[in-house]
């Protein structure tokens, strides 16, 4: 063989690579968010007294529908046995059911510092099924574990613990979209813990604006039980309050 057949051969094997390695990482898709918050409410709850959070994560999908992520957050440390800061760990399986979409996986919330001291270390994890379709979100999250350390230390148990998730979101156009959220959480032995009783729900409504990229945010969110959780002062922390949020993702 001559030269530039050689030299062909080579080129074509090595175009060939570069193709099947192009193939090989479109395979793959990998994602980053970032945000800063005026303050940090779970579940309806402040989990920063009041206080601005800044929040960030990645996730790592696979074509074929598998998932993983982190994403992590500030939070009072007086709330969490000394720690500061909450990282969450989650994989799953996103799957198409006709019109709708599925989503199954794993949560696990983590607060490193939490075990300082000779606590024993706060941490929730949950199973949970989700479905979308068209504007409309459900997810349905299941607690494996006592509810981020309620009932630790004690023969109380809060296992079987669980959150329903329902939620809706519109693009308006022009970068405008408006969404709303209600959720329902009950805590098992909740009463038994200290709460004032095993259930409460939550609720927002929202506004979001694209600007270049970035997207700006007002929520106003509320609870259904004034001072069923309290912030690390003992103030109430799911008064109806707004939260503002300025985010992008990459």
């Amino acid at each position: 063989m001559n030269k530039n057949a050689l030299l062909a051969a080579a080129l074509s094997l090595g175009t060939v690579t570069v193709a099947l390695a192009e193939t090989a990482k479109s395979d793959w898709t990998i994602t980053g968010n970032a945000g800063l918050y005026s303050d940090y409410r779970f579940r309806g709850f402040s989990q920063t007294g009041y206080k601005p959070a800044f929040q960030g994560g990645f996730d790592v999908v696979h074509a074929s529908g598998f998932y993983a992520g982190n994403w992590n957050s500030n939070v009072e440390s007086g709330l969490y046995r000394g720690a500061s800061l909450e990282m969450d760990f989650y994989g799953g399986y996103k799957y198409a059911l006709g019109p709708v979409t599925m989503d199954a996986g794993l949560l696990h919330y983590a607060y490193p510092s939490s075990k300082k001291d000779g606590n024993k270390g706060v941490k929730q994890t949950e199973i949970y099924l989700g479905a979308a379709y068209d504007i409309f979100t459900a997810k349905f999250s299941y607690g494996l574990t006592n509810f981020f350390g309620l009932g630790d230390g004690t023969s109380i148990n809060t296992k079987g613990n669980y959150y329903l998730d329902l939620g809706v979101a519109k693009d308006l156009g022009q970068g405008w979209g408006v969404n709303g959220h209600y959720g329902y959480q009950y805590i098992k032995n909740g009463k038994d813990v200290g709460l004032s009783s095993d259930n409460v729900s939550d609720y927002r409504v929202g506004v979001t604006k694209d600007l270049s990229g970035w997207v700006a945010g007002a929520s106003l969110v509320a609870t259904s039980k004034k001072g069923y959780f309290t912030t690390a002062s003992g103030k109430e922390a799911g008064k109806t309050s707004l939260v503002l949020s300025l985010s992008k993702a990459f």
